[in-house]
């Protein structure tokens, strides 16, 4: 099924995508565009859909929240066949210069993003009413990036949100650095929060505030069986923390709550190093 939804935000467009081959998809992914800026570029599964889209909104830059194939699916087709600019973290640059090894589950759900030859974000993203200013915000990846328009009181979070409560976490997210970065975007004005799966047209700040209170309370608690010389399987045990086992053998591992433990722990280690 290749599943395309539009929202309408007032001034920003987004589009909701997704693909499977039978069923409405698990996990869907969303693009916005706003005077002629596109904030990430969804699903290769869905090229066609996101080209024929962004063509009809006269998008003239495109900007990556960060690397991953469900954000820049197509920003390689879109810069060739609308020779669209597309920018990002240096890190992201850097990354799509060539093609990055996926998982068979991210081939069948999203698709691989080819190699395009990308710009640096400027310190401003600016058309003509809107001044977004990207700001880098490691965690869920080393180049994860939000763009914050500080008139519109909006935040263009990608990956940053997802939820309050997540479930889940990739083998190479760092909770400190997500815990860091949550708290740096959290000091700004905004309301707005255009997350990439899950976009909050209202009390966003707050909702990502609760998503701080809960990574801070877990890594908390994470503390208390580390000091006391418990490992990871003991203190998912003692915690009560729920795995999911299909998820976590469909996706071989990247995805689990034992990831989750395992960052905390990897924390830990880290601060008694230093």
């Amino acid at each position: 099924m290749r599943y395309l939804k539009q929202k309408d935000f007032g001034e920003v467009q987004a589009y909701e995508l997704g693909w499977s081959p039978m069923g409405r998809p698990a996990m869907t992914v969303h693009f916005y565009i706003m005077d002629g800026i596109c904030i990430d570029t969804a699903l290769r599964h869905m090229q066609k859909e996101v080209v024929s889209c962004i063509a009809k909104h006269q998008v003239h830059t495109i900007a990556l929240t960060h690397h991953h194939e469900d954000h820049s699916g197509n920003a390689a087709n879109l810069n060739k066949t609308l020779q669209i600019p597309i920018l990002g973290h240096p890190e992201t640059v850097k990354k799509m210069q060539q093609p990055f090894p996926i998982l068979p589950y991210q081939h069948y759900a999203w698709g691989s993003a080819r190699p395009v030859v990308m710009e640096t974000l400027p310190k401003i993203v600016q058309s003509s009413h809107i001044n977004l200013k990207p700001i880098h915000t490691p965690g869920h990846s080393r180049d994860h990036t939000v763009l914050w328009e500080k008139n519109k009181g909006w935040l263009f979070s990608g990956d940053l949100f997802i939820a309050e409560r997540i479930k889940y976490f990739r083998a190479d997210e760092k909770i400190q650095d997500q815990i860091d970065s949550l708290k740096k975007v959290c000091q700004l004005d905004f309301d707005c929060l255009f997350c990439a799966h899950n976009p909050q047209n209202k009390n966003g700040k707050a909702k990502l505030q609760q998503k701080l209170q809960y990574l801070e309370d877990i890594i908390g608690r994470i503390k208390e069986f580390y000091t006391k010389g418990l490992g990871v399987n003991a203190t998912i045990k003692e915690m009560g923390l729920k795995e999911n086992y299909l998820l976590k053998a469909f996706c071989m591992g990247n995805l689990s709550m034992k990831n989750m433990v395992r960052s905390a722990f990897a924390a830990q280690q880290q601060q008694d190093l230093s």
